[in-house]
């Protein structure tokens, strides 16, 4: 999809699988910038229009907090006009089961995407955007290799991914902002019905690892919240 000037992306975490495969469609679709596979928040340079967290993969490790952090500056110097594009899975019991350190990390970023996205919308920041998505079935990965001898028919290429993303991108920022996606759910909403095209292999039908049904977590008073105490400005009369 050809855009007018190019936009500059930041993407954690690209050194193999889906995030190369993201950074590599990127490119493709006119962005430019910087696709790192470590954490290194001083390379982040001038204006940014994109930034994609896609490390702790296979592994967790705190990191995303801090590149979000350091990324604030240059979505400021655009003047508030990005997006933030989160990979964590969705919040479900099943997901703890048999790793919960890794689990606790990938919730964590889930919490950050709701409330980075409310603080947003309270401040009237209405082009900045930051969603989470997460695989339906499995992507060919570095986390899948071990698998890809018996079970290469349950997994889908990554280019899924970078396609719902890119869809993502193209879209009005107060569409996704909050989101919690899986990738396929997403494209089906958006007229996606050819799914064949990303199997690994060829007439296969890959099994999906997430719930069709996922839980909400909005409660009957969500928008009751009382009086809001600003802790910055309490911080600083102390």
């Amino acid at each position: 999809m050809a855009r007018a000037a190019k936009k500059v992306a930041f993407v954690v975490g690209a050194s193999r699988g889906i995030g190369r495969q993201v950074a590599v469609d990127l490119v493709r679709n006119g962005y430019v910038g910087e696709y790192h596979v470590v954490r290194d928040y001083s390379s982040i340079q001038n204006l940014l229009d994109v930034l994609v967290y896609n490390s702790g993969a296979i592994w967790w490790a705190s990191g995303l907090h801090g590149t979000i952090q350091a990324s604030l500056p240059h979505f400021r110097a655009n003047g508030w006009k990005g997006r933030i594009i989160v990979v964590s899975p969705p919040i479900y019991s099943r997901f703890f089961r048999g790793k919960t350190a890794y689990a606790m990390g990938k919730v964590g970023m889930r919490v950050l995407t709701k409330g980075l996205a409310m603080d947003w919308e309270r401040e009237g920041k209405r082009e900045m955007a930051i969603t989470s998505i997460w695989p339906a079935a499995a992507i060919q990965s570095a986390a899948t290799r071990m698998a890809e001898k018996d079970a290469a028919h349950e997994l889908r290429k990554p280019t899924i991914y970078p396609d719902a993303i890119l869809a993502m991108l193209d879209a009005p920022a107060a569409k996704f902002n909050g989101c919690l996606e899986l990738d396929e759910d997403f494209l089906r909403r958006e007229g996606v019905v050819d799914f064949d095209k990303y199997n690994f292999v060829v007439g296969s039908k890959p099994r999906r690892i997430m719930p069709k049904l996922l839980p909400d977590l909005t409660v009957n008073e969500q928008d009751d919240e009382g009086k809001r105490m600003d802790n910055t400005k309490l911080r600083a009369k102390l």
